[in-house]
């Protein structure tokens, strides 16, 4: 990014969107404030208007993709159709997220299991639990989903998409397109789920 490339009023965007492509090619280890505020052409000290420190900055980070996962997850739990297709929309949604954004969601659990994690991280990081134990609890009203305690079936279910994001991300499903792959394991996941009435 050159400098006079961000419009005033926005450097904080600018600063974390370059910090997160940093991230994805040098890993944590390459974020510097110096280094990005070079990249986006500013001076060094103009990053200390936004993060007080580099720390301050890969929190910032960490919050604004728990926020982006979040409503990625929201919009597809609440769209339109059968709970089923739903909960199909709900997977796709964070595999799509985890490979698209991969450093930042290993950043992102990373985070979650630092001491002592703040509050609204607290929150933002169980939201996506919460919101696929929300659509199972509703599949479950319509007998569409199994009985059982539906934060344990989330847990499940969402350990299967995080599992085929982590060996997409690792180039390990082979010639495998990552979209085929998906739709097997959560037609795998939802035929386990399924109420066998």
């Amino acid at each position: 990014m050159q400098e006079g490339s961000y419009h005033h009023g926005n450097l904080r965007s600018a600063l974390l969107q370059r910090a997160e492509a940093v991230l994805a090619g040098a890993g944590v280890a390459g974020i510097s404030l110096r280094g990005l505020a070079r990249d986006v052409g500013v001076s060094h000290a103009a990053p200390t208007r936004h993060f007080r420190d580099r720390q301050a900055l890969l929190d910032a980070l960490v919050l604004d993709g728990f926020t982006d996962l979040g409503q990625r997850m929201r919009a597809a739990a609440g769209g339109p159709g059968p709970v089923e297709r739903r909960l199909t929309e709900l997977g796709r949604a964070y595999v799509g997220f985890a490979t698209e954004r991969a450093a930042l969601l290993g950043l992102m659990f990373a985070a979650k299991h630092e001491e002592p994690v703040g509050e609204e991280l607290h929150r933002l990081g169980h939201t996506c639990l919460e919101i696929t134990a929300e659509l199972i609890a509703e599949a479950q009203q319509v007998g569409v989903v199994r009985p059982g305690d539906p934060v344990r079936l989330a847990q499940v279910a969402f350990s299967a998409a995080h599992g085929l994001a982590t060996l997409a991300v690792g180039g390990l499903l082979d010639d495998t397109p990552v979209d085929e792959a998906t739709d097997l394991v959560l037609e795998t996941v939802l035929a386990g789920l399924r109420n066998p009435r």
